[in-house]
């Protein structure tokens, strides 16, 4: 500390008052604890007598506290084709809603092959239809990017999302969310040589 006098606050709260520098120091030692300056930037600067290796500790708590409130945002993919039936389109749909829920933002692909590279207006059918169908629940982030045989679209809910599910009696089930088809259909290959 440069210096030569503070504004010094006891280890309770109350505020003393300006003093100098080495009258702060001086209490501080007197009680066995340490000067530490709040907000140095002040005229005169703030300093506060407290232990602070318990001031370190219980700031370092609030650190790790608000860190474990805080939802790590997933890019979660559902992958589509361009000739994607109604029955397989509402069922990843729904999973994107369970995504949305769980307040991850979804990425919609859509995969050309071959002969359907011709017929791209199709797929941005696809995510057309997602876009209005998720209207209530998602904002678009991105919308539908061509990339060689690929198209996709980013979607992530909407901030009040639980407050939108509860108002509109919309219920998910808590079954997980299905990422891969092959997780969902577990077939043994041994029974179906058998038949």
């Amino acid at each position: 500390m440069t210096a030569s006098s503070v504004r010094l606050i006891d280890p309770e709260g109350k505020m003393i008052g300006v003093v100098a520098t080495k009258e702060a120091l001086r209490r501080a030692e007197e009680m066995g604890l340490d000067l530490v300056e709040i907000s140095p930037t002040a005229e005169p600067p703030v300093c506060r007598i407290l232990d602070f290796s318990k001031y370190y500790y219980q700031k370092e708590k609030k650190v790790r506290e608000a860190r474990k409130k805080q939802h790590e945002v997933e890019i979660k993919e559902v992958k589509f084709g361009p000739n994607t039936e109604e029955h397989d389109y509402n069922f990843k749909k729904n999973n994107a809603i369970k995504f949305l829920k769980q307040h991850n933002k979804v990425k919609f692909t859509i995969r050309f092959r071959g002969r359907q590279m011709a017929h791209k207006e199709l797929g941005y059918a696809v995510l057309a239809k997602l876009k209005v169908d998720l209207a209530p629940i998602a904002d678009v982030d991105s919308e539908p990017v061509p990339d060689r045989n690929l198209l996709s679209m980013i979607v992530s809910p909407k901030k009040d999302i639980d407050k939108i599910f509860a108002k509109m009696n919309i219920v998910v089930d808590d079954t997980p969310p299905v990422e891969s088809l092959d997780d969902e259909l577990d077939i043994d290959e041994t029974e179906e040589a058998g038949e």
